[in-house]
């Protein structure tokens, strides 16, 4: 008998039917409650929260530059027991006394420093100024919140030297799994701290927050989407796909799994999470990792959610003539065509 190391888990994926998964004659609202509850459940933020409890945000600023046409700030956090948050936060100089906030994530790669445009390793070269998504978003009128993420850049584990180099968030992820948590869900409540921290900057208008970024960015977007509702736009690029096609089918890093969730719904049902607000997935044509037919297929089933809820006209798919790669000009044009 010819062996096949993949067999068992592909027969697997396609009996699989969601118990969680959209259909048209469901009571919407008790659907969308046992949706939110078993996505709280399974990304651990239940844990996460239950340990945050009366943690302080201890904001701590620790530089402000006048640059050319914004003010940049460089300040950290605790979002929850032993886990410091740090950020830039770029605030346009044009005279306004408030601004809409994007909140802009990196995917894997050297750290959040790519975001304001710093290059610290030679690997940075290749990515700039295209990874410089806090300078792009200043240019576009919005105040940049630019997070650095767990298990990447200054936050990355003592133990990343040990895996591969495009897994750096490996181990951070193997590790929140062991302990009954996911790192998707831990970068979610980060997120969700941080904009705690937005009502300390009065330039911030905290009633206009977006929130983007390319890859494992983009993943964490819309997660944080639909974990926090004052996110009033969720613009998740090069990460939007359903999981059969995409993290069932391909090589992705840990970060990408949340254990158990295929069992009850696919990525695109937990846009009722996200509706009636803002959802705006940028898709590459050529990529490879989120491929465009599956981006297409779960797209379909977003627009009859959002239809269901008298909002077909907040949701849109933007599909870039690349793959896997931040086209900054096709992102922020679709952000302040759709918001702001």
């Amino acid at each position: 008998m010819k062996v096949n190391g993949d067999l068992c888990h592909d027969l697997l994926v396609q009996k699989t039917r969601q118990k969680l998964a959209y259909r048209s004659d469901c009571d919407y609202e008790d659907w969308k409650r046992s949706v939110k509850a078993k996505f709280i459940e399974l990304t651990g933020l239940d844990q996460i929260q239950e340990n945050a409890k009366g943690c302080p945000l201890n904001i701590d600023i620790e530089g402000k530059e006048e640059k050319d046409g914004y003010t940049q700030i460089r300040f950290t956090f605790e979002s929850e027991s032993g886990a410091t948050v740090p950020c830039y936060l770029l605030i346009p100089n044009t005279g306004k006394k408030k601004y809409p906030v994007a909140i802009v994530l990196q995917g894997h790669s050297t750290g959040f420093h790519l975001c304001i445009g710093e290059i610290k390793f030679e690997r940075d070269k290749n990515s700039q100024p295209r990874n410089s998504l806090a300078l792009q978003a200043v240019q576009c009128g919005y105040i940049a919140l630019a997070i650095e993420q767990r298990g990447m850049g200054e936050r990355k584990s003592k133990q990343s030297n040990r895996t591969y180099p495009n897994q750096i968030c490996l181990f951070t992820a193997l590790r929140a799994m062991e302990l009954g948590r996911t790192l998707v869900g831990e970068r979610v409540w980060d997120i969700k701290r941080a904009i705690d921290c937005l009502s300390t900057f009065p330039e911030c208008d905290t009633e206009k927050i977006a929130i983007t970024g390319g890859s494992g960015g983009g993943t964490t977007s819309f997660y944080a989407g639909c974990f926090d509702e004052r996110i009033k736009a969720v613009a998740p690029g090069y990460a939007f796909c359903n999981y059969k096609d995409s993290i069932m089918n391909v090589v992705h890093c840990a970060c990408n799994f949340i254990p158990g969730a295929y069992e009850y719904f696919e990525m695109e049902d937990l846009a009722c999470l996200i509706a009636p607000r803002k959802l705006l997935p940028i898709a590459g044509k050529e990529d490879p990792i989120f491929p465009i037919d599956g981006v297409k297929k779960s797209f379909e089933t977003v627009k009859e959610i959002y239809k269901r809820v008298g909002a077909e006209a907040n949701c849109r798919l933007t599909v870039s003539p690349k793959g896997h790669y931040w086209c900054e000009d096709i992102v922020w044009e679709r952000i302040r065509k759709e918001f702001i």
